[in-house]
């Protein structure tokens, strides 16, 4: 059994190590084909160093563009590398172009595909994820799907029941292999940090409206002003871009920092009395660890984490920001996981060579 893991983003970095590591452990022949769809080396190729994994076979370098842009340098990339290789199963992750290019580029090459984190829906069409997540889930041979409502997702719009899984999700996993890399590490004396809340935007709705993400930068501050609490934001390279185009000045209670690594991310993540997000990963990192969320969309694929008690939709008026906050943070955990014990990788590979069997 030979298998191609195909990702491009640091969400899909972090998603897949778990399952290069399960890769590894069993001796079984694989490879990494980074498409680097995120091209700065502090969002992407250092997160390999950081998670102590090789690093990837290939790397087609696409960076960033239009959604056919990428999609199209990656189609060609990734067609060529796997005529070259000829692997039995390509592994793609999520909703991203580069799960889209993977998994059109493998099936026209009669190549099988496993879509890990297979069936999520946000019901919203006109996010790209949305329909690179649904066109990913129609064209694999094997659907990967962290929960019983994400495989309910699938069997609704027809797909073989055979062909689905329930595996966990392998964020659970990497949650729990990646906190056992950083024991021992004091964020908040490392950035000079008392109590705080975390922030992360960087999704294209957001930062690209000019009025979305105004009300959400004065979400920030008064949620930080009414909560007595700092609000730490690491800043995405197009959100800084958009805000310093925009002429919107963030208030003085919210610090913007540059990207910092995955490790450093999660231990953030791990020691905030909140996270206000716009990322679904960061969804469900934050129910894992216990930590109440506010979700700065009209939507989510995650809904597991709002029936949780974890998380609450707030959309981006500042008034809405501030009373999810105040609901959450008086939350402050105490609810079941979700997604699974950790072992989803491990059910992947089994399934995997169950098929080649």
């Amino acid at each position: 059994m030979k298998v191609a893991v195909v990702l491009g983003t640091r969400p899909e970095i972090i998603k897949m190590s778990p399952v290069i590591r399960a890769l590894e452990g069993r001796g079984v022949d694989h490879f990494v084909l980074h498409t680097g769809q995120h091209y700065s080396h502090n969002m992407d190729r250092v997160f390999f160093e950081v998670l102590k994994l090789n690093p990837p076979k290939y790397n087609l370098n696409v960076g960033s563009g239009t959604h056919g842009e990428e999609t199209g340098k990656m189609l060609i990339g990734i067609e060529k590398v796997l005529a070259e290789a000829r692997p039995d199963y390509v592994l793609v992750e999520g909703d991203t172009n580069t799960v889209l290019a993977g998994a059109l580029a493998a099936v026209k090459m009669h190549i099988s595909v496993g879509h890990v984190e297979a069936g999520l829906r946000s019901g919203d069409m006109s996010m790209p994820e949305e329909i690179n997540r649904i066109v990913a889930d129609h064209v694999s041979q094997l659907l990967f799907a962290p929960t019983e409502a994400s495989m309910q997702n699938l069997l609704r719009e027809g797909v073989d029941p055979s062909i689905v899984l329930v595996t966990g999700n392998t964020i659970v996993d990497a949650v729990l292999q990646n906190l056992s890399l950083v024991e021992g590490r004091d964020i908040r004396s490392e950035l000079h940090l008392d109590k705080y809340f975390l922030a992360t935007v960087h999704r294209q709705e957001n930062v690209d409206s000019p009025e979305r993400l105004e009300r959400i930068l004065r979400g920030l501050e008064l949620v930080s002003e009414e909560l007595g609490r700092e609000v730490v934001y690491p800043v995405h390279p197009r959100a800084r871009k958009r805000i310093c185009e925009s002429g919107i000045l963030p208030g003085a209670s919210i610090r913007m920092i540059d990207p910092v690594d995955y490790l450093t991310f999660l231990l953030l993540e791990r020691e905030a009395d909140l996270i206000l997000t716009d990322s679904g990963g960061v969804q469900e990192e934050a129910c894992i660890l216990g930590v109440p969320c506010v979700t700065l969309r009209d939507n989510t694929e995650r809904p597991e984490t709002i029936e949780a008690g974890a998380n609450m939709l707030a959309g981006t008026n500042p008034m809405r920001v501030l009373a999810c906050a105040s609901e959450m943070l008086r939350r402050k955990g105490g609810w079941a996981n979700p997604f699974g014990d950790g072992r989803s990788a491990l059910r992947i590979l089994d399934a995997l060579e169950r098929k080649r069997e």
